[in-house]
Order: C-alpha cells, then sequence, then structure tokens
C-alpha cells in the first residue's frame, strides 16, 4: 500500500528563558521567552526590550510517511 506525504503541526512547547529566532512573517527576528500560558507567550525584544504578549503562534513542523490519510479518529 503506498502511502501520503503529510505535514504535520504540533504547538511548540516554548519555555521561559528560551532564546528564540523567528525566521519569517511579521514577528521575524531574536525573542527571549519571559512568560509561557496553554495560550500565550510573552516574548522580549532583546534590543529594544519591548514585551509582547501574543496567542502562542509558532508550531513545530515535520513530514512523514504515512499510510493512512486522512486518518480516521
Amino acid at each position: 500500500m503506498a502511502g501520503h506525504r503529510v505535514a504535520m503541526f504540533r504547538p511548540y512547547p516554548f519555555k521561559v528563558g528560551q532564546k528564540i529566532h523567528i525566521e519569517q512573517g511579521p514577528r521575524r527576528g531574536d525573542w527571549e521567552v519571559i512568560g509561557v500560558s496553554d495560550h500565550k507567550v510573552k516574548l522580549k525584544c532583546p534590543v529594544s526590550f519591548r514585551e509582547f504578549d501574543w496567542s502562542r503562534f509558532c508550531y513545530f513542523v515535520e513530514e512523514r510517511e504515512i499510510h493512512e490519510w486522512p486518518q480516521k479518529h
């Protein structure tokens, strides 16, 4: 049976104190994670020291071969 190439997404597990780099988009650049909740992440710019509370928006992505798509839940 042939598989399907599927992109898998899950919320990124931010940790307070992490230094991150966002490669693209309006939030691109370097940030420090200074707060995390189930729905929000608080980031601080290391240059301007401005702080922002945003809904969690970063997702880890991987592609893998799966045999059943769409998957039955």
